[in-house]
């Protein structure tokens, strides 16, 4: 069923008549289609993960600003790590007047089921101009976005101890990119929330929380105002909630979760938010522990992930200044190696990363410090090189989150 036909006949009693498959297909639209007009259904189906010989192809997407310096050193630390992962790099120009490479970037992941990537949005204010993160994501139904936000001992900051995990819904919501000017001066902006995508990130929250023995999950929105589409989020929400009896849970509204996180973040466990209010709560708790340079981000789809830098900043005023904090690029990378089941690597790398930050103490800039990107990467390096000479090897074990 057409997305059109949804949209004009949008009433209680028409959705509720709607297939299960109908929404989900609905829901999975490609952001190509939703923003020219003439959408058509896609269905899913994954090639297996690119592996050969024991090394894993991953795509490299650099993007704009300070994204290809970083992937660079990325390279580089795998190298002398003896990572075994070899990446296919491809192009997305944040400043192409097409979507030609987007489309290339599409087809990569789709081929090894894993990427790695740089911001690659366009920073337009331009109507009509395609949001490529967002299409991104909705291309390869990555519904779910992971930013988990731990306090760094070796960094000051506002807050100590703070350990949250956000689980953001990734697709729709007022992302859903479904706007348009009715007449002049009138601009109208839809937002979707879907059952079916609500169920499914709710689950996947609550199977993280249960999966890292998390106690509390709290579910943020603002449906004392917006009733129908947040109230639904609220209540699948709540509904999903009842089959984990051991799991706590809570609901509170955006602006007090907002004001909450800045005064007693400590309350908080797992956040799960709606796409608007995930991108608020994100940076708000990167700010509270140290900033944009230090925490990473996960979306997860059914049959594909990306991982990226959490908070999505191109950072294109220090792009070539050798002060660009590459701690969240890195901490990407382990997360991409600990989805692929390469556990012995992904902790020897995480571990010289928490040396490098909180032992050694070198850190750039943006934490306070004197050092430059390369003075980091090279006390990782020398760490990892060390490690590697005792590592004593594990079985593959490949893992979601």
């Amino acid at each position: 069923m057409a997305l059109s036909h949804i949209v004009q006949n949008f009433t209680t009693s028409a959705i509720r008549s709607l297939e299960i498959h109908s929404l989900r297909k609905a829901a999975s639209l490609s952001a190509f289609d939703i923003q020219h007009k003439t959408p058509v259904t896609r269905k899913f189906n994954p090639l297996p993960k690119a592996q050969y010989g024991g090394r894993h192809t991953v795509t490299m997407i650099p993007g704009g600003g300070i994204g290809p310096e970083l992937m660079h050193h990325l390279k580089e630390v795998f190298r002398v790590g003896g990572i075994p992962v070899d990446f296919e790099l491809v192009q997305v120009d944040p400043k192409s007047g097409d979507n030609e490479d987007l489309e290339y970037a599409i087809t990569s992941i789709k081929r090894n089921g894993v990427a790695i990537k740089g911001n690659i949005e366009t920073g337009s204010m331009e109507a009509g101009v395609l949001s490529r993160n967002v299409a991104l994501r909705n291309e390869l139904d990555l519904y779910v976005s992971v930013l988990d936000c731990k306090s760094f001992p070796g960094v000051t900051s506002r807050h100590n101890n703070i350990d949250i995990s956000i689980i953001r819904q990734n697709t729709e919501g007022e992302y859903a990119m479904l706007e348009h000017e009715s007449v002049s001066g009138v601009v109208e902006s839809m937002k979707v929330v879907t059952s079916v995508n609500a169920e499914r990130l709710a689950k996947f929250a609550f199977e993280y929380a249960k999966k890292n023995n998390r106690k509390k999950v709290t579910t943020v929105h603002k449906a004392n105002i917006m009733k129908y589409s947040d109230g639904l989020f609220l209540e699948t929400c709540r509904r999903v909630s009842k089959r984990y009896p051991d799991i706590q849970h809570s609901d509170m509204i955006i602006d007090n979760c907002c004001m909450q996180l800045v005064s007693n973040p400590h309350q908080f466990d797992v956040m799960i938010t709606t796409n608007l209010y995930g991108t608020i709560v994100s940076n708000v708790i990167c700010g509270l522990v140290g900033g944009a340079g230090l925490f990473s981000g996960k979306n997860y789809g059914d049959h594909y992930a990306i991982f990226e830098p959490g908070t999505r900043n191109t950072g294109t005023a220090i792009a070539g200044k050798n002060i660009a904090n590459p701690i969240a690029m890195l901490s990407a990378s382990v997360d991409m190696l600990e989805h692929l089941g390469h556990m012995t690597h992904a902790n020897i790398l995480r571990s010289a990363i928490d040396t490098t930050v909180n032992v050694d103490k070198i850190h750039t800039a943006d934490l306070g410090g004197k050092y430059e990107t390369t003075d980091v990467i090279q006390n990782i390096m020398n760490l990892v090189l060390e490690a590697t000479k005792s590592m004593k090897w594990k079985p593959l074990r490949r893992t979601l989150f």
